[in-house]
């Protein structure tokens, strides 16, 4: 059985139920089995570095133009 985590931001329960939907349906038709695992890790802007900032102080910047 394949367990796929999925490392993201924030999302509502409807847009999780898509992506797991999504993922599920890929993973079934590639690798032809049944059962599929998906986790979903949401991370915190402030918790994920993108080239050596901080992601919350990237967005904050991006705002301000």
């Amino acid at each position: 059985m394949p367990v796929i985590i999925v490392e993201g931001p924030k999302a509502d329960e409807e847009t999780k139920r898509k992506l797991v939907k999504k993922i599920t349906e890929v993973v079934r038709e590639v690798y032809g089995v049944h059962h599929v695992s998906v986790v979903i890790h949401e991370n915190e802007t402030e918790n994920v570095g993108v080239d050596g900032e901080l992601l919350s102080d990237v967005l904050r910047r991006r705002t301000q133009r």
